[in-house]
């Protein structure tokens, strides 16, 4: 079966909220054969890591960055994981009052750093998430689920 790491650090109700919908979204009853873990940043590990198929990552932007936290678990996973993980998929969901660009691009340097690929778009909400966000946010979760399912 494959398993699909969802590492978040969700410190608002904005980022619960979009955490809730990819993890809906993941767990969606059509997509069989796929175990969905959630972890929070700061206690996802490299063996977490190891064992899943593919990412989703959830993150706040602070001060033009992603949240200390999955820097922290960058911090911890990356040269344990670095050759096992490989063009291993992923994916991001970001939440800021007023900018995500800057998390994106870190997230993102990191990521191609680990060679891990990018298998959906960026799903960057500024404000309090609507239902067009929280809706990217399911469809996110399901089409890295599903893309598991593929391979």
């Amino acid at each position: 079966m494959a398993r699909l790491l969802i590492v978040h650090h969700t410190t608002s109700p904005s980022l619960h909220a979009m955490f809730d919908a990819v993890s809906s979204g993941a767990r969606d009853d059509r997509i069989k054969g796929v175990e969905v873990v959630g972890r929070a940043a700061l206690a996802a590990t490299a063996v977490d890591v190891l064992e899943a198929d593919g990412f989703v990552l959830g993150t706040s932007a602070n001060l033009g960055y992603m949240s200390g936290a999955l820097k922290h678990f960058f911090d911890q996973i990356y040269y344990p994981c670095l050759e096992a993980t490989t063009a291993r998929p992923y994916g991001l969901y970001v939440h800021g009052n007023n900018d995500t660009g800057g998390a994106v691009r870190a997230v993102e340097m990191i990521t191609t750093g680990l060679q891990w690929r990018r298998a959906y778009d960026p799903v960057s909400v500024i404000g309090e998430p609507d239902r067009d966000a929280l809706e990217r946010c399911w469809e996110l979760g399901a089409a890295l689920a599903a893309g598991l399912t593929l391979a």
